[in-house]
């Protein structure tokens, strides 16, 4: 089961308010909610207060000098039904309290009952209810103490309590409707927070598998050109003198292995689940130079110019960024290229940012159609921007190609 659907369903909904526990359960929308093991206990409960004040109720008016025995009757039998309508006050909460208001007027025993209806209708329904049943609720205090006055205390002092004791109960009914409220819109806040959190986790999976796979891309496709150009040579000349056969089947060689070396590095990198595993060391800018001379070894005409005093006090991320861009500049070159010479020139400064050139004419015979996805200047226009920097490339004029990059160097 996801987080979200945890957040969802409580693992202890029957201790919830059935209001509460139906926010929790999206199956029991647009019905009645179910009445939960908590629901039933705060009903007898209810039931058992309204009841028990009754109890009293009626043994006060049943001792009252001020009333007759058969008004005292009455008195009690419509109290026994009022707290028989207790029941209802789930499914009618307005229409009870409002019924409430002549029958605790004209009983005592009914008072209980009132008590639970205006409670509940404070807890269940918004203030403008409250307000103007439990007005009416009050207002009738007086007259119902006038055709009753309390044998114990007097006409004053009966209403002034009747009062308290309507305002107290109306305000424990707000209280509860309050916190209900505030644990609603606290879980609502918790369920946003872990949604938002699954979706930034999901956004940096996503970011992390991005890189790994731009990574790949950028290392194999060096790679796996090596191959392509070489194994088509031996195709296009396989009368060529042995020396070139052993010396582009070695290229083949090496390019596979390290391919393969690469290709096990970040499938065990996702494997792992860590995009940060420790593996072969990244290249830098200080790591041009073995690139030049491994093209060099395959075969290229690659004239390179640095200008930058210590390539090694470059920043790690800008030396990778260049290194990469360069790299699949070279790529690029050899497949669409071969045999011309490529010119890759660096420059730059802390404070003056890093320029990258990579420049080669047309090639001086036939080319070889290699495959591509046509996807590698894309990815570094990509990663030039993801750095801070631009990156553009067009065509010259006679078949030649320039790529100019140009990336941030903080002082």
């Amino acid at each position: 089961m996801s987080s979200t659907e945890s957040t969802r369903h409580p693992r202890r909904p029957w201790a919830l308010p059935s209001a509460v526990a139906q926010e929790f359960d999206p199956s029991r929308v647009g019905r009645g909610p179910r009445r939960t093991v908590r629901d039933w206990f705060a009903d007898f409960t209810c039931f058992g207060a309204a009841v028990l004040l009754g109890m009293m109720g009626a043994d006060a008016i049943s001792s009252n000098p001020h009333v007759s025995q058969d008004l005292a009757d009455f008195d009690q039998v419509v109290g026994a039904f009022a707290c028989a309508a207790v029941w209802l006050r789930r499914r009618w909460p307005v229409g009870l309290a409002i019924a409430m208001v002549p029958v605790g007027l004209a009983s005592d025993t009914a008072g209980g009952a009132a008590a639970v209806a205006l409670f509940t209708l404070a807890v269940h329904r918004p203030f403008r209810y409250v307000a103007w049943i439990g007005a009416a609720s009050i207002a009738v205090i007086p007259f119902a103490y006038r055709l009753r006055p309390d044998a114990d205390a007097s006409y004053g002092v009966s209403i002034v309590f009747g009062v308290l004791v309507s305002l107290t109960v109306i305000g424990w009914g707000m209280f509860v409707r309050s916190r209900r409220q505030l644990l609603l819109s606290l879980h609502d806040r918790a369920l946003r927070a872990e949604n938002e959190a699954a979706l930034r986790a999901e956004q940096a999976q996503r970011l992390a598998r991005e890189e790994i796979a731009r990574e790949m891309h950028d290392v194999l496709a060096h790679r796996l050109t090596l191959l392509s150009v070489h194994a088509g040579a031996l195709e296009f000349r396989p009368d060529a003198p042995r020396p070139e056969i052993v010396r582009a089947a070695g290229v083949i060689r090496e390019s596979a292995h390290e391919a393969l070396q690469d290709l096990r590095q970040v499938i065990g990198v996702l494997r792992g689940g860590d995009t940060e595993t420790p593996g072969r060391p990244q290249p830098t800018l200080a790591a041009l130079d073995a690139l030049v001379s491994e093209c060099r070894e395959a075969g290229m005409k690659v004239v390179l110019d640095s200008r930058v005093p210590d390539p090694g006090a470059v920043p790690a991320a800008l030396g990778r960024t260049a290194y990469r861009i360069a790299q699949e500049a070279l790529t690029n070159a050899r497949k669409h290229a071969p045999g011309a010479e490529v010119a890759v020139t660096v420059t730059g400064a802390p404070g003056e940012g890093l320029k990258l050139t990579v420049r080669n004419p047309a090639p001086p015979g036939d080319v070889p159609r290699v495959p591509g996805s046509g996807q590698g200047l894309i990815g570094l226009t990509e990663r030039a921007s993801l750095a801070g920097g631009r990156l553009g490339h067009h065509a010259l004029p006679g078949g030649g190609f320039h790529l100019e990059a140009w990336l941030p160097w903080a002082s």
